[in-house]
C-alpha cells in the first residue's frame, strides 16, 4: 500500500513539473529553449552578471550618443555660418577678379607666378573615441605680395586679398564638414548598438533570468514534495 502511494505521488510530482515547464514555455517563448539555457544557479549568476553589464553598456552608449549629438549640432551651426561666409566671399572675390581683368586684361599669366600652397597639415582630435580631423594651414602673411606691384592695379590687390580669405574659410569649412560626417556615422553606429542592447540583448537576458528562476523554484517545490512523500513512507 505504501509503495503504491509513493508511486502515485511520484507520478503527480512528475506531471506537475511537466505542466510547470509547459507553462514556462508558453510564458517566455520558444526562444528560451533555442538559446539552450540550462536552469542552474551558476547559469543564473552568469546571466545576472551579463544583464548588469548590458545595462551599463546601454547607459554608456546613450551618454556617448548624447555627447556626439551635442558636438554635431554645434558644428552644424558653425558650418552654416561658414557656408554663408564663403558664398559671399567667393562672390566678392570673383567680382574683384573681373574688375582686375577689365583694367589689366587677362591676369592668368600673373596668377601663374603664385607659389603652390603646401602648408596644410592634417592631425586629429578624439571626441568619445571618434577621431575628428584637425587641419592647420600656415597661410602666407608676408607684407609684400608674391607679384609685381608695378605691373598690377589696386583691383588685383583686392582680388588677391579676397581669394586669400576664401582659402582660409575653405580650410575651416573642410574641417568642419568632415567632422560632421564622421560624427553622423558614429552617432548612427552608436544608436544601432544602443537599440540592439535595449530591444534585443537586455530583454533576452531578462527572459532567461525569469525562465531559470521559475525552473529553479519548480525544482525546489518538486524536491519539497518528494521529501514529504519520503517522510510519509518512512513514518508508515
Amino acid at each position: 500500500m505504501a509503495v503504491r502511494i509513493f508511486r502515485y505521488a511520484e507520478n503527480a510530482i512528475f506531471l506537475t513539473t511537466q505542466m510547470g515547464f509547459y507553462r514556462q514555455f508558453e510564458q517566455y517563448g520558444g526562444d528560451v529553449l533555442a538559446e539552450q539555457v540550462f536552469p542552474t544557479k551558476g547559469s543564473l549568476i552568469k546571466i545576472r552578471r551579463s544583464l548588469a553589464q548590458a545595462k551599463l553598456g546601454y547607459e554608456l552608449m546613450d551618454r556617448k550618443r548624447g555627447v556626439l549629438v551635442r558636438e554635431m549640432v554645434s558644428m552644424v551651426d558653425a558650418a552654416r555660418e561658414l557656408r554663408d561666409e564663403i558664398d559671399s566671399t567667393y562672390s566678392e572675390a570673383y567680382k574683384a577678379l573681373e574688375y582686375a581683368n577689365m583694367t589689366l586684361g587677362v591676369v592668368s599669366e600673373t596668377a601663374q607666378t603664385f607659389p603652390v600652397e603646401n602648408s596644410l597639415k592634417l592631425s586629429s582630435r578624439s571626441v568619445m573615441s571618434v577621431e575628428l580631423p584637425k587641419i592647420t594651414a600656415e597661410l602666407s602673411t608676408a607684407e609684400r605680395p608674391p607679384y609685381s606691384l608695378t605691373l598690377t592695379s589696386s583691383e588685383f590687390d583686392k582680388a588677391y586679398i579676397k581669394f586669400s580669405k576664401v582659402k582660409e574659410i575653405t580650410v575651416r569649412l573642410a574641417e568642419t564638414e568632415n567632422s560632421i560626417y564622421r560624427l553622423a556615422v558614429a552617432i548612427k553606429k552608436t544608436q544601432k548598438r544602443a537599440n540592439a542592447l535595449k530591444n534585443i540583448i537586455i530583454p533576452r537576458f531578462e527572459r532567461q533570468m525569469r525562465f531559470i528562476t521559475s525552473a529553479l523554484e519548480e525544482k525546489e517545490r518538486e524536491e519539497f514534495s518528494r521529501q514529504k512523500v519520503i517522510k510519509a513512507r518512512k513514518a508508515r
